[in-house]
């Protein structure tokens, strides 16, 4: 036992020096600062992963075990901020995030980072969504089926459609918010844009008749823009738009809902990514007419 703790000593103090060393170089070259914050985002990961399955179980045995995403979020949101220097500023005059509940909190998918994002805008009572692959990864998979996550098999049509429905159940019999990612992947992007939204937090949404909260956040590629191997820090802005309601929709018109959200909230993007950037940026154009995924089975009903 005892060689195994020198051995993760020595490990330990091998990362901490060389993230260091990153960090000094980065002063003269700034791709150093890239691989500075990135091994110290995956260790920021790791721990609030870890300190997730204890929160988790140690909110389950009082009853608030859906409240454990929202807990680790907060803890990685401080995490980041201390040692990257990375922070997402929220704009929610109406209280959206705290008022709005059970909800679909959608937002845009640039990079990795999101996962800060989600740190710093994640409601209580809410849950996400994720690939059913991700619940045997170590840490991260046991706190996601500990602290409520929706797994999703994409592999399955029936299974999918299966768990969006549970969700529907759930939301609407423990008032439980669920956030999503429509784009479905990562865009990676330079300047603002959205990839095709993919309809399954629509049809969630409209299944269990409850809201559709659009978090929009700025394109962010002047913070981290990995093609260019740069990583700094700064702050990036979030807006929480106005609720939309689903109540009395159908399946019929989840189309029109998903390209309507859409839309604005690409419209939000631009405006908050020319205010960050101090400059005017024109509106993007889309090759795909509306915006909105046209498949069945899996993809469309629960991405």
């Amino acid at each position: 036992m005892s060689t195994l703790v020198y051995y993760i000593e020595i490990l330990t103090a091998g990362y901490v020096a060389v993230t260091l060393v990153l960090y000094m170089l980065s002063l003269r070259i700034p791709a150093a600062g890239f691989f500075a914050r990135l091994l110290v985002s995956y260790v920021a990961l790791l721990i609030c992963a870890s300190y997730g399955v204890f929160v988790s179980i140690f909110l389950r045995l009082f009853g608030q075990a859906r409240s454990s995403q929202w807990a680790t979020a907060r803890a990685f949101k401080y995490v980041m901020w201390y040692t990257t220097g990375v922070a997402f500023t929220v704009e929610d005059p109406h209280n959206y995030l705290g008022t709005t509940r059970p909800a679909v909190f959608i937002a845009p998918h640039q990079t990795e980072l999101d996962v800060l994002m989600l740190g710093c805008v994640f409601p209580k009572h809410c849950a996400v969504t994720a690939k059913k692959s991700l619940k045997s990864v170590p840490f991260l998979g046991w706190f996601m089926a500990l602290s409520g996550t929706v797994f999703i098999d994409r592999a399955n049509s029936t299974s999918a459609r299966h768990a969006m429905s549970g969700a529907a159940e759930e939301m609407q019999r423990e008032r439980q918010s669920v956030f999503m990612f429509p784009e479905g992947t990562r865009s990676y992007a330079k300047e603002p844009m959205l990839l095709p939204f993919k309809k399954g937090a629509f049809h969630l949404a409209v299944q269990a008749g409850v809201p559709i909260v659009p978090v929009v956040v700025g394109n962010y590629s002047d913070i981290l823009y990995v093609q260019a191997k740069k990583f700094i820090s700064g702050s990036i802005p979030v807006k929480v738009l106005k609720p939309i309601e689903t109540k009395n929709l159908t399946p019929a018109d989840v189309e029109d809902l998903t390209r309507d959200t859409r839309e604005a909230m690409l419209r939000e993007m631009v405006n908050l990514t020319s205010k960050a950037r101090g400059q005017p940026i024109a509106m993007p154009t889309q090759s795909n007419v509306d915006g909105v995924v046209k498949a069945s089975g899996t993809q469309a009903t629960a991405s």
